[in-house]
């Protein structure tokens, strides 16, 4: 059963049933799940379906050329096209007959091993495909690539699009409906340590434990997540070492360019550019404090969750998990998940404020949320808010998140209130997500205010929560 990518798959049906022609740049990082979706949307339509591979151009010219000859009901070796000019010709032949849709996956090994194509497409695009119902999509893993030499300014194919789709991992309600037998506290672990990329979720077993999944998968010599990061980097850069020392220092709380810099042992100037590459792949983002666009304050972080996981659990306890003690190494990091999952639980109540605030579900309809930190003059100490959200208006919303087994106390509420009193709103509105409950202190104080909402974790995957 296909899960989730509903609103992806609704805009590529309602593109696909209007006349004329379509062309999709679909891209995301490996994983993500983009070909599934393809597939998916590509059922029962009349498709001709060819994947890219890192071969040589004669070698993905024949397989193009297969591909265009099943699609037409051949069976058996199907004859190679003279070029590849010649085998575009033979899909726009088809495409004038009936309405088809072409997808070149994995475009970027088609590119590279043929770099002519870009030209060739742009050729066809003004010439003859622009007066076809036809519906082209072209799909690939190097997000570097797609946006710089597909969508970039550049590119021959700029401005041709009609189209993109940057396709994300999954919501942590995705996660939820792809593991629905699994303790909701589970799932959240686990939607952690794989970043809610499908592909990495389809390895976990819903009928067994957190202990028996992570084991199995990262913590195991036979595991299939525990080369995976090593193996993207590999994949993608061409400094893998340097890059993954990089990320280590990341992953250990350096989050300053000066501060990986010198732990990695190179230039700050070198040190940038290395995050700037890691950052166009997804794997790590620049965050500066809610409505400050430059920042001195701009810190770096692991932005995918499975590279958090793997470079804060796995490194550390290699040679034991080669040696098979990987429920002794599970027994160690247990201790250390709730800390792990702080983070992860502050995007998990992100995406619920955004669904609640596109359902109209929120006291206000803002426009931007995200964490922020900072000086406290009064106390002359640094301070932090989990998320901050606002509009043009300037009414906010401030939330705490806390992934404890307690209670959430009451002064935890305080001391949000108390740090808000840092920023001037028209109105301010406040949140306390909580794992699990809230103490009588806590609810005694929210029940004395109008505008504080407390909600617990269990609340925020049920159905959109009204507005209290």
């Amino acid at each position: 059963m296909f899960i989730g990518r509903t609103r992806e798959r609704a805009e590529l049906q309602r593109r696909y049933e209007r006349d004329g022609f379509e062309c999709i740049v679909l891209y995301g990082r490996r994983r993500v799940g983009k070909t599934a979706l393809i597939r998916e949307f590509c059922k029962n339509k009349r498709t001709i379906f060819f994947t890219g591979l890192e071969t040589t151009a004669k070698e993905n010219l024949q397989n193009f050329s297969q591909c265009i000859y099943a699609a037409q009901g051949g069976e058996g070796d199907a004859p190679v096209y003279a070029d590849f000019k010649a085998a575009l010709s033979a899909v726009t032949t088809l495409a004038r007959r009936e309405k088809l849709i072409l997808v070149i996956d994995e475009y970027p090994y088609l590119a590279k091993s043929y770099p002519g194509i870009f030209s060739l497409l742009q050729i066809f695009l003004d010439r003859d495909w622009q007066a076809l119902d036809f519906f082209v999509i072209l799909c690939g893993s190097s997000m570097n690539f797609m946006e710089r030499q597909v969508l970039g300014h550049e590119s021959p194919l700029f401005g041709r699009r009609t189209a993109q789709l940057k396709l994300e991992p999954f919501t942590i309600f995705e996660t939820r409906a792809y593991l629905p037998e699994m303790p909701l506290e589970d799932v959240a672990v686990l939607y952690g340590a794989t970043g809610g990329i499908p592909f990495y979720l389809a390895q976990m077993e819903g009928n067994a434990s957190l202990k028996e999944n992570l084991t199995r998968t990262f913590f195991d010599p036979l595991g299939y997540l525990l080369e995976e990061p090593s193996n993207l980097l590999k994949q993608e850069l061409r400094e893998p070492a340097t890059y993954n020392a990089i990320l280590q220092a990341i992953a250990g709380g350096r989050t300053k360019v000066s501060q990986i810099a010198t732990t990695v042992g190179i230039e700050v100037s070198a040190c940038a550019g290395y995050l700037k590459n890691l950052i166009a792949l997804g794997i790590v983002k620049r965050e500066t404090p809610l409505g400050e666009k430059q920042s001195k304050r701009s810190i770096y972080l692991l932005k995918d969750h499975i590279f958090r996981f793997w470079y804060r659990f796995v490194p550390n306890h290699y040679s034991m998990i080669q040696n098979g003690m990987g429920e002794t190494v599970y027994q160690r990091i247990e201790k250390d998940l709730p800390d792990f999952m702080g983070q992860v639980f502050e995007q998990i109540c992100m995406e619920w404020l955004w669904r609640e605030n596109r359902n109209g579900h929120l006291p206000f309809l803002f426009e931007e949320a995200g964490r922020w930190w900072g000086n406290d003059a009064r106390k002359k100490q640094p301070t932090e808010i989990d998320i901050i959200a606002q509009n043009a208006d300037k009414e906010m919303l401030f939330c705490e998140c806390k992934w404890r087994n307690e209670p959430l106390d009451g002064n935890v509420l305080d001391l949000l209130i108390e740090r808000s009193m840092l920023f001037s709103a028209t109105k301010k509105h406040y949140i306390a997500f909580s794992k699990r409950t809230f103490s009588e202190r806590c609810v005694r104080n929210a029940s004395a205010l109008q505008n504080v909402q407390l909600v617990s974790f269990s609340e925020m995957l049920s159905e959109a929560t009204p507005q209290k």
